[in-house]
């Protein structure tokens, strides 16, 4: 899943993505980016 990295400034392959539920309950994803290291979010159901 690809997901945008705020550090690189560009859409990257999320690394160990994994289905969280947000506080609000809506799903999301998160992931590590693959260069930086950064945490990655991606909100809304995963494709």
């Amino acid at each position: 899943m690809q997901a945008y990295c705020v550090k690189c400034r560009s859409k990257k392959e999320m690394q160990n993505p994994q289905q969280i539920k947000m506080k609000n309950g809506k799903p999301a994803t998160k992931g590590v980016c693959p260069d930086c290291g950064t945490g990655m979010y991606r909100i809304g159901k995963a494709e």
